[in-house]
């Protein structure tokens, strides 16, 4: 009786990885979402290190701090997402070329004033916020829970950042 029970988990567990492994091919869409998200992290952290390092004006030392802490707090999901790609049997966009192709976000245009840095900084945010949404949602139609969980926790830190960005632009403040 052992024996064939243990022979049925093991049948089981082959079964499940042949499934993991057909559903997470390449042209997944959990896949392809995680792929994107690794790439817009990239953009990102250096999208929100060239504003660090660009900031001027009254609101310098708050602005340069918030850019830093935007920057530390994206930079901590790129290995956990990039994990996850490979957790599921696929690769993560490792090259900056390839991000750059990958991401749906912009990189960091030139800018004039403090107010256009913040105002690309909120449409960025608001793609990644669109994108991790999507993306929970293709996880969970492919029973993909800990996808969905990943990206659950990490819209998190998007939204928040666009929440304090918005509210800059809104009050004015002086940009």
């Amino acid at each position: 009786m052992a024996t064939t029970t243990k022979q049925s988990d093991a049948h089981q567990a082959q079964a499940t990885a042949r499934e993991l492994t057909r559903e997470n091919s390449p042209d997944s869409p959990v896949v392809q979402e995680l792929r994107r998200q690794v790439a817009n992290t990239f953009v990102l952290y250096a999208n929100y290190k060239h504003y660090h390092w660009q900031t001027f004006g009254p609101h310098f030392r708050d602005l340069h701090k918030l850019f830093d802490d935007f920057a530390e707090e994206v930079l901590e999901t790129i290995d956990p997402l990039a994990e996850r790609v490979r957790m599921i049997g696929q690769t993560p966009p490792a090259h900056p070329l390839e991000a750059a192709d990958l991401a749906s976000v912009t990189p960091a245009a030139p800018h004039s004033t403090m107010r256009e840095m913040l105002e690309e900084a909120d449409r960025n945010a608001l793609i990644v916020i669109h994108d991790m949404r999507q993306g929970a949602r293709h996880a969970d139609e492919h029973d993909d829970p800990g996808t969905v969980d990943m990206f659950s926790k990490f819209v998190q830190i998007h939204e928040k950042h666009e929440w304090w960005v918005r509210d800059m632009l809104q009050k004015g403040d002086g940009l």
